[in-house]
């Protein structure tokens, strides 16, 4: 039975991935922080699985990391963990920089002495490339992050291609375009959209209060991206890939076809501009190249843009309709 440790279980990716993880027969090992409250709402239908283990650790604490390989000793490390939504990284540039960031390096250290036959899998991300110098970005786009967690999130890619190269460890990134889903969490401007337009829908609020409506991204499906995610550390050769569906899509055509879907026919009516969702540094497009991930890997998304907001609004009537 293969051995997989994957630190952010609880996280829209971290419980997808373990879920798929589960199904292939794995015994997983799931990282999470102590505290006072656990969240385990995304992985309450898994947690009882003989196959999932629980271990409490910290990507800030080096201790935790080594006893938790120790115990483990997984095949596969997945770190999925971070301090990941963007907005808050201003407001919280440092911890961003110790988990996001010097957190990547903590786990490759302890993977080096203790597991250093694992296959790593660093959750590199779009942010990286920011103010954008070529349009679609590829794994040989050059970085210029707009924000601290962009920041942390470049550090992180390097410092795994770096343990790569110099302790000949299976490390590698996925640089995972923007994934959606309905577990995503509601301080995302697509589940926000998503849970808003219920509301509207529903009676329950009168408006959706968004900042830049013009910003386009790379928008996937969370699950088909944890699939790649597996796929990635399936090779023989470490090498990095660019997850994306290579179309792009603006948060307004998100916002017009979420409403389209939970049955609001003007858009512009229920439509609130809020300067204090503006980004200090905006980047504003992103569009993945994934040929290299598709030629070689043979993974494509199977979920459409307008399917994807489709299955986030229907979930969130049924949450909202309870």
């Amino acid at each position: 039975m293969k051995k997989a440790l994957i630190t952010g279980i609880t996280g829209q990716d971290g419980s997808y991935l373990a879920e798929f993880l589960l199904e292939k027969g794995y015994k997983v090992y799931g990282l999470t922080r102590r505290t006072s409250t656990q969240n385990f709402a995304r992985i309450s239908h898994i947690i009882h699985n003989p196959n999932l283990e629980l271990i409490s650790g910290d990507l800030i604490d080096q201790q935790s990391l080594s006893q938790t390989l120790k115990d483990s000793n997984p095949d596969e490390i997945y770190n999925l963990a971070a301090q990941s939504f963007v907005y808050a990284s201003w407001r919280q540039p440092v911890l961003t920089g110790e988990v996001t960031a010097i957190g990547v390096t903590r786990m490759l250290e302890a993977m080096r002495s203790i597991t250093p036959h694992a296959k790593f899998y660093q959750a590199s991300s779009s942010e990286m490339f920011g103010k954008v110098r070529e349009t679609p970005q590829n794994e040989l786009t050059p970085f210029h992050p707009r924000s601290p967690y962009g920041v942390a999130k470049v550090y992180g890619h390097w410092i795994t291609v770096n343990y790569r190269e110099s302790y000949d460890l299976f490390a590698v990134s996925g640089i995972l375009f923007n994934h959606e889903s309905p577990r995503r969490g509601l301080e995302f401007v697509t589940r926000k959209i998503a849970n808003a337009v219920a509301r509207i829908k529903l009676g329950k609020q009168k408006y959706v209060e968004l900042g830049n409506l013009d910003s386009k991204r790379d928008w996937g499906y969370a699950k088909d991206y944890v699939e790649a995610m597996w796929l990635i550390l399936q090779q023989d050769k470490p090498q990095d890939y660019v997850v994306a569906t290579g179309e792009t899509h603006s948060v307004r055509e998100f916002l017009k076809i979420a409403c389209s879907k939970a049955g609001i026919d003007n858009w512009e009516a229920v439509f609130k501009h809020n300067p204090e969702h503006d980004r200090p540094a905006e980047v504003d497009l992103l569009r993945g190249n994934p040929q290299k991930i598709m030629k070689e890997l043979g993974w494509k998304p199977t979920v459409s843009f307008e399917e994807l907001v489709e299955l986030m609004v229907k979930a969130e009537l049924e949450k909202e309709s309870l």
